[in-house]
């Protein structure tokens, strides 16, 4: 939980949250409302603000809970020229936007190691760097998993036929239920948890990579 971590890197969390959560849900706005959907820009929600993006009730759970959510942003496919395309985007760009995030979070914390600033001062940013990186990764992860309202069931909605996904749609309240399940009976430990990590640790190893 990361809740339970040291009381000190607490801002730094919640600056992380309100960061990760606006530009998640700000990505989304931005794609569909170039792809010509203006439902979400009509709304106040294609916007930086993070007061039209956060949801607290959310943002408490990934304290407390390890994963939380902001407020979703309306899209309506009806506006798309290519609804399974823009779909895809749209959906994509949310989790691909906090990816964007963890690495300028890593370059951040390479920038600091190569000009040899240390730790453990009074204005140490390393802190700050691996909490937004853990968080950012954190939110990309989550985000993937198939299973709805997730973004990574939303892309599998646009892969299948509109046969197939007629028949998701049917079942889609089961999946959320299971969701729930996951997550109350303590089986996302062995689940959802371990392909974060997994995730977590080889982008890690990526930006390592490009930046060492």
């Amino acid at each position: 939980m990361l809740f339970t971590q040291n009381l000190v890197n607490l801002p730094y969390i919640i600056i992380s949250i309100i960061i990760g959560f606006t530009l998640h849900e700000f990505a989304h706005a931005y794609v569909a409302y170039k792809f010509g959907d203006p439902t979400a820009q009509k709304m106040g929600r294609l916007t930086l603000n993070p007061i039209a993006h956060i949801d607290l009730i959310g943002a408490i759970f990934i304290l407390l809970a390890g994963f939380g959510w902001a407020k979703p942003v309306p899209v309506n496919r009806h506006y798309f020229k290519r609804p399974k395309l823009a779909g895809i985007l749209v959906s994509l760009a949310g989790p691909v936007s906090n990816l964007l995030l963890a690495f300028l979070g890593f370059l951040g914390f390479a920038i600091l190691l190569k000009l040899g600033v240390p730790m453990g001062t009074s204005f140490d940013l390393y802190p700050f760097f691996q909490i937004f990186i853990q968080m950012n990764l954190l939110l990309f992860a989550f985000n993937l998993i198939p299973l709805p309202p997730l973004d990574g069931y939303r892309i599998i909605e646009d892969l299948v036929s509109s046969r197939v996904r007629a028949k998701m749609a049917k079942y889609e309240v089961y999946g959320s239920i299971l969701f729930i399940v996951l997550i109350v009976t303590g089986l996302s430990n062995y689940t959802i948890f371990p392909w974060i990590s997994t995730v977590q640790s080889f982008f890690i190893q990526v930006f390592n990579q490009l930046l060492f």
